[in-house]
C-alpha cells in the first residue's frame, strides 16, 4: 500500500522578473524610512525609494547611477564621509546627523550604513551598501524639550531657597539642596524613602488624600527635622505627565518665622505690652466665661478694680522709665499675692484687674483685697530709689452687683473711684447709687451735640510717607471738635462720648464728606494725586450702609474710589462677621482701600485678617515710641511687620518721631510711616503747602 503524500508546502509564486521588480519597489515605497543601495566601488546609486529620492532633491528615475557626493551635495558629502569610510571598511555604522529643511527647520536623521558582502571574480567581497535613514526630528525635538525643562528645573532647583521633592506614587525619585537643608538628610538618604513618612503622623493621612485627589492647593503641616525639631512648613503639589507614570512636584516653604510671628501677634493681641499681663481684651473675654461659669455653678465672682494713688507723681520726679519698673513690679506683686485659677489684668495706666472665681461669700473677696493691698503698699526700691503707693480697690461682686461683664466692671469702677473720694489707700465695695452721672459729663454732651447741629468741627491731614525715599502716598484725616471753651479737641478726648450717646454716626458721615470734598479741590488744583484715609468706628461699620455712602459722596465729590481709604479697628473685624467680610468684599469691588488701624492694641482671630480682603496693617504707635532703645518693642514691630509681609498686607508704623526709628522701620522692611517726626497733623491750609512743596 503506497504511503500518503506529505502536504505541500506553500511557496510565492512565479511572478516573473518585472513582477518581482515591482514587488520590491512597491514594498521599498510603502516602509516609513528613507532606502537606497549604492555599489562599493563606484559608489553610485543601484536602487532607491521614493523617500530617500525626494529627501535628495530628486526623482526615482534620475537618482540613479549617481555618486552619493552627486546625490547629496558636497558639503553633505564631506560630513558624512568619515562613516562612509568606515562602511566600506566592511564595518556596519549607525550615526545621527541634523539638517535644515527646505524651510529652515532642523531635523534630525539617524542613519545605518550596512555593507552588503558577495562574490567578486571568484571571491567573497563587499560589493555594494544598504543606506537606511529615519527622520528621528520628532523624537529629537521632544527629548530636546525634556532636557531643557530638566535643566531649567535644575537651575531653579538650585537657586531657590525652597524645598523641592519629586516623587511617583509617595517614593521620593529626587530632591533640591534647599530641602536636604531643611530636612537635614542627604539626597541618598531620602532617596526612594516615602515622602509622607517626613510628615508628622498626624498630618500624614491629609497629605495622602492631598496627593491622591492631585490637589494642588496650598497647605499647611509639619515634619520631623533629623535632630528631632518639628519645622512647621507649607506644601504645594503638583501632577507632572511623563509615559513612564506621572509624578508629582512638591514645593516646602519653611513657615517657622510666619509661625513665630503669628504666635507673637496673637500673644500681643491678648496681653499688655509692658507687664506681660492679659489686657483689656483678655480680660473682659475671661470676665464673660468667669460670669458665665458662675451663673451655670450658681456661686459667686468678684471684679477687683485697682488704682494706684498718686502713681503721676512716681513718673513726674523719677522719669517714665521708673514708672514702668514699679508696673512691673506691681503686676509680678499681684499676680504673686492670688491663686493659679485667679486672673490678673492690666487694663491702661496704673489700673489692674483682678477676677476671683468661684467666691464662698463676699468676705472672701475682702479678704484678697486686704492681702492685696498689703502687698502693694510695701516698700519698692527702684533705681536705688526707695517708693512707696497705696492702692485703691472698687468691688463689685456676681450676682449680687450684676451679671454682664460691663456692668461688673463698670461697678467695681465705680466703687474704686469713690475709695478714691473717700481718703484713697483702702477697699470698697460697690452699692447703689456709687454710679450716678457727673454733670459735667452732661453738660459735655450738650456741647457734643451741639457741635454736630453747627459742623463745628475741622479735619487736619497727616502726611504718610513711603520709608524708603519718603515720598508722599497719601493722607490721614484727623478730626477736630471746635470746642466753645477749650479749643480745638483731638479725637481721643470726644468720639468715646459720641460713640455712647449715638453722636457717632452724623460725625463720621461729616467727615467722609468734608474729606473727599477736600482732596477732590487739591486734584482740580494740580497738586500730587494722593489718596486720603478716613477712620471708621466699630459702629459706624456695623449700623451704617457704609459701601452706599461711600459710593454715594465720591460721585457727589467726582473722587475716584481709588483715592480714599477707610481705616476700621480690630474690633469692627470680630463683629458680625458674616456682615463685616461682604461689606469689605464691596468695598474693594468699589475700589476703596481698606486699612486694619492700631494692630495690636486690641484683639482679632488672625484668621479673620487672612479671610478678609484688606491692604494694610497699622502699627500702633504706643509699639513704635520707644524704639529702637527698646528691645521689646522692636521685637513687637518686627513681629507684626512680618505678619503683615506673611498675608501680603502693606504695614505702616504710625508715631514715628525721630530718624532712628525710620531707619529700624527700613531694615525691617516696613514701606510706610507716619509721625511727628514726619510731619504733623496740619490744618487745610498747611497741609495744601506742605502737599504744593512737595510736588516742586
Amino acid at each position: 500500500m503506497p504511503s500518503p503524500r506529505p502536504p505541500a508546502s506553500p511557496s510565492l509564486p512565479d511572478l516573473g522578473p518585472r513582477a518581482s521588480d515591482a514587488l520590491l519597489r512597491l514594498i521599498a515605497d510603502s516602509v516609513p524610512v528613507m532606502l537606497a543601495y549604492y555599489e562599493s566601488t563606484s559608489l553610485r546609486c543601484v536602487f532607491a525609494n521614493q523617500r530617500y529620492a525626494t529627501f535628495s532633491g530628486q526623482t526615482v528615475q534620475s537618482i540613479i547611477g549617481k555618486t552619493v557626493r552627486e546625490a547629496i551635495g558636497e558639503k553633505a558629502w564631506q560630513e558624512i564621509l568619515p562613516y562612509v569610510q568606515r562602511a566600506l571598511a566592511g564595518e556596519s555604522v549607525q550615526y545621527t546627523r541634523e539638517y535644515a529643511g527646505p524651510q529652515g527647520r532642523a531635523h534630525m536623521l539617524e542613519i545605518s550604513l550596512q555593507p552588503h558582502f558577495g562574490v567578486r571574480e571568484g571571491r567573497n567581497a563587499m560589493v555594494g551598501a544598504f543606506v537606511l535613514i529615519n527622520d528621528i526630528t520628532h523624537h529629537w525635538e521632544a527629548e530636546r524639550a525634556v532636557r531643557q525643562s530638566e535643566e531649567r528645573m535644575r537651575k531653579f532647583a538650585i537657586a531657590t531657597e525652597e524645598g523641592l521633592a519629586f516623587h511617583r506614587d509617595g517614593r521620593i525619585l529626587d530632591a533640591n539642596e534647599a530641602l536636604q537643608r531643611m530636612v537635614g538628610y542627604s539626597l541618598a538618604e531620602l532617596v526612594g524613602q516615602s515622602i509622607f513618612d517626613f510628615a508628622l503622623p498626624e498630618y500624614r493621612a491629609l497629605a495622602v488624600e492631598y496627593t491622591r485627589r492631585g490637589s494642588e492647593k496650598p497647605y499647611e503641616l509639619a515634619m520631623r527635622h533629623k535632630d528631632g525639631r518639628v519645622i512647621p512648613i507649607e506644601v504645594v503639589g503638583k501632577t507632572m505627565p511623563q509615559q513612564e507614570g506621572d509624578y508629582r512636584v512638591v514645593v516646602v516653604r519653611d513657615i517657622t518665622a510666619r509661625k513665630q510671628a503669628q504666635e507673637q501677634a496673637r500673644f500681643l493681641v491678648l496681653h499688655d505690652t509692658l507687664t506681660q499681663l492679659p489686657n483689656r481684651r483678655h480680660l473682659m473675654m475671661q470676665l464673660a466665661r468667669m460670669a458665665s461659669a458662675a451663673q451655670e455653678r450658681q456661686t459667686r465672682a468678684a471684679v477687683l478694680f485697682i488704682d494706684l494713688d498718686h502713681f503721676k507723681t512716681v513718673n513726674e520726679s523719677l522719669g517714665n522709665q521708673a514708672g514702668d519698673q514699679l508696673l512691673i513690679e506691681i503686676a509680678r506683686r499681684l499676680q504673686d499675692g492670688v491663686k493659679a485659677t485667679d486672673f490678673v489684668a492690666r487694663v491702661g495706666g496704673d489700673q489692674f484687674i483682678v477676677l476671683l472665681p468661684d467666691l464662698a461669700n463676699r468676705a472672701t473677696a475682702a479678704e484678697v483685697a486686704d492681702a492685696l493691698l498689703a502687698r502693694v503698699r510695701a516698700e519698692f526700691a527702684i533705681g536705688g530709689t526707695p517708693l512707696s503707693l497705696s492702692p485703691s480697690i472698687g468691688i463689685s461682686v456676681f450676682p449680687d452687683d450684676g451679671y454682664s461683664p460691663d456692668e461688673l466692671l463698670r461697678r467695681a469702677d465705680a466703687a474704686m473711684h469713690h475709695t478714691k473720694e473717700s481718703g484713697r489707700g483702702t477697699r470698697m465695695f460697690y452699692e447703689p447709687g456709687m454710679e450716678g452721672q457727673p454733670t459735667e459729663l452732661l453738660q459735655q454732651e450738650h456741647l457734643l451735640r451741639e457741635a454736630v447741629f453747627q459742623g463745628a468741627f475741622a479735619l487736619h491731614y497727616q502726611p504718610q510717607v513711603r520709608v524708603a525715599d519718603g515720598r508722599l502716598v497719601g493722607f490721614e484725616a484727623l478730626v477736630r471738635w471746635r470746642h466753645p471753651v477749650r479749643g480745638l479737641v483731638g479725637p481721643d478726648e470726644f468720639i468715646p462720648l459720641a460713640e455712647s450717646r449715638g453722636l457717632i454716626t452724623p460725625i463720621g458721615r461729616w467727615v467722609l464728606h468734608e474729606a473727599c470734598r477736600q482732596l477732590k479741590a487739591w486734584h482740580d488744583e494740580g497738586l500730587p494725586r494722593v489718596p486720603v484715609a478716613v477712620n471708621l468706628s466699630a459702629i459706624e461699620f456695623r449700623q451704617r450702609d457704609v459701601v452706599g455712602e461711600i459710593a454715594q459722596v465720591l460721585q457727589s465729590a467726582g473722587l475716584a474710589p481709588q483715592y480714599l481709604e477707610v481705616e476700621i479697628t480690630e474690633s469692627a473685624l470680630m463683629q458680625q462677621a458674616d456682615h463685616t467680610r461682604t461689606t469689605l468684599q464691596a468695598l474693594q469691588a468699589l475700589g476703596v482701600a481698606v486699612t486694619v488701624d492700631d494692630f495690636g492694641t486690641g484683639y482679632s482671630s488672625l484668621a479673620y485678617l487672612k479671610r478678609y480682603p484688606l491692604d494694610k496693617i497699622k502699627v500702633d504707635r504706643s509699639f513704635v515710641t520707644d524704639t529702637p532703645a527698646d528691645s521689646e518693642d522692636v521685637a513687637i514691630v518686627t513681629a507684626i511687620i512680618q505678619l503683615a509681609h506673611s498675608l501680603q498686607l502693606q504695614p505702616v508704623a504710625e508715631g514715628v518721631e525721630t530718624a532712628e526709628q525710620l531707619a529700624l522701620l527700613q531694615r525691617l522692611g516696613c514701606e510706610l510711616a507716619q509721625g511727628f517726626g514726619i510731619a504733623p497733623p496740619m490744618d487745610a491750609q498747611r497741609a495744601r503747602e506742605w502737599l504744593r512743596a512737595q510736588a516742586e
